[in-house]
């Protein structure tokens, strides 16, 4: 039996051994990976889908001004936009596709967290990066499950990087992981040679490293949104200018000047940072321990919502008056707090900003579970799904939405809080009533979508999701979602005409 990881040492050139792995995993040559792991890449896909289809179809700034930009581009030889048959250069294709599917912040997620090989360094990461694959795919000819494949590759490459080095931690924005594999995944896919794919990503991460400059401040602009996108925009033009001869800086991990090296010295002179470990075959690849939100809100507010929906479940006498609610206390671990609770975001004006305010999406979820109570509907993870309607400008100042606000503190919950992520999500949401006195939800670790809960629910769940965010850009929900389907059963022509369907425009969000 194959051993199921590969290990990429930190003395050798990790960046051309990336190349030669990537281009081996394709192959077939170090196994192949279990079914389920394949149809969870497809469960992250379908929802990516979903997110950019409803962007696109609301109208949303980012994805409208690339989508535009790259219809300036236009190439027969190239790939097309999501939801048309026009081929324009890959490049903006990737660029204008990631963006869409990156808008809401509402994809998948991870943590990095491996503590079975002692890597927990706890990055970030999101699944904004299957335009990549499907743009190399449409370029080579590949069928469904050989595009499965490179998108498993993908997430296999960012999400192990999430594990061994914090980008966090240094200011630097957590797309470089992303942007790393899918230059390793869009050159191997083409037939680069570990060489070139090795002068890509010393391209990428000499040239095109974007800080957390666009995360700071009081109210979050476009660019936090299409930071995935246009990383890996470059991520693509860096595979084509290696290819075409353009030798970029040669192994990047090892370089003292470069990112790695520079912010985390390595033990002994001629090494990277870390050993890089990547699975090869089998069930235990990076993918299986990432997340998803059942939702648009930001995945670290996940457990306080659980907590919400817990409290209320078990006692929904809190929501006959919500005059009597008079307090509701959160208390929540480091980077969360300080991500989620920094105080510019208790008053947001943005949609950007509003779904990274906690006080923001509790208070909305708690005026949401009100209005469903008057109507005697229950307030569950269904129910109260937060969708691009409750980020609208006139919801970001509901005055109901707004007293709540008021009444919710938010804490850091210290050391013992703290310790307990990444592995989950640890919150305590506890609210006091005026009749009820105080009610708590005790600690909450894996909501809902978090890879190590066990409720049962999130496939309908998320089948829930794909119809509402679809459902605000095409006509036929169920056709869609068939169409995204089965991608290991699908031809190399379903692949290549994947994207052509029509989306429709829903209104401004």
């Amino acid at each position: 039996m194959k051993d199921p990881y590969l290990t990429l040492r930190r003395d050798e050139n990790q960046a051309r051994r990336l190349g030669q792995f990537a281009l081996d995993f394709l192959a077939g040559k170090l196994g192949q990976p279990d079914e389920q792991v394949l149809r969870r890449v497809e469960l992250f896909h379908l929802d990516s889908i979903a997110c950019a289809v409803s962007a696109i179809a609301c109208g949303t700034k980012a994805p409208v001004v690339l989508r535009q930009e790259a219809l300036e581009y236009p190439s027969p030889q190239g790939v097309p936009l999501l939801g048309s048959r026009i081929r324009v250069h890959p490049e903006k294709a990737v660029l204008a596709n990631s963006s869409a599917a990156r808008e809401w912040d509402a994809n998948g997620t991870n943590f990095g967290y491996n503590p079975r090989l002692g890597h927990i360094r706890g990055e970030f990461g999101h699944n904004d990066f299957y335009p990549v694959a499907i743009a190399a795919a449409q370029e080579r000819g590949l069928d469904g499950r050989q595009t499965l494949l490179a998108m498993l590759l993908l997430d296999e490459i960012r999400g192990r990087l999430a594990e061994v080095f914090a980008l966090k931690d240094h200011k630097i924005d957590h797309v470089v992981h992303g942007g790393i594999a899918s230059a390793v995944v869009y050159g191997a896919v083409l037939g680069a040679t570990p060489e070139q794919i090795e002068s890509a990503i010393g391209q990428l991460v000499a040239h095109f490293v974007p800080f957390r400059a666009i995360r700071h401040g009081k109210q979050l602009s476009d660019s936090k949104g299409a930071s995935a996108a246009m990383n890996a925009e470059m991520a693509v033009v860096s595979v084509h200018r290696a290819m075409r001869g353009f030798v970029g800086p040669a192994d990047i991990f090892r370089n003292p000047e470069a990112i790695f090296c520079l912010f985390e010295k390595p033990e002994r002179t001629g090494q990277s940072p870390f050993d890089l470990v990547l699975s090869a075959s089998g069930g235990a690849f990076a993918v299986m321990g990432m997340h998803f939100k059942i939702g648009l809100y930001e995945h670290q507010s996940a457990g306080a919502i659980q907590g919400l929906i817990d409290v209320l479940s078990k006692n929904p006498r809190l929501l006959g008056d919500p005059q009597k609610l008079r307090k509701v206390r959160i208390s929540i671990y480091e980077p969360a707090f300080g991500i989620i609770g920094d105080p510019a975001k208790r008053d947001p004006r943005n949609r950007q900003s509003a779904d990274h305010s906690m006080v923001y999406i509790i208070a909305t979820l708690l005026r949401k579970a009100l209005e469903l109570h008057r109507t005697g509907r229950p307030a569950g993870w269904r129910e109260l799904m937060l969708v691009p309607a409750d980020y609208s400008d006139a919801a970001i100042v509901h005055p109901v939405t707004r007293s709540l606000m008021e009444r919710i503190e938010f804490r850091h919950g210290g050391p013992e809080y703290d310790a307990k992520y990444p592995d989950g999500i640890p919150t305590t949401l506890e609210i006091e009533h005026a009749e009820l006195g105080r009610l708590s939800s005790g600690l909450v670790m894996y909501p809902e979508g978090h890879a190590r809960n066990a409720s049962g629910s999130l496939d309908g769940l998320l089948t829930h999701k794909f119809r509402v965010l679809a459902g605000l850009g095409v006509a036929d929900v169920e056709a869609l979602h068939r169409r995204f389907t089965g991608l290991a059963d699908k031809s190399a022509r379903e692949i290549a005409e994947l994207f052509d369907f029509e989306i429709r425009h829903a209104g401004a969000a």
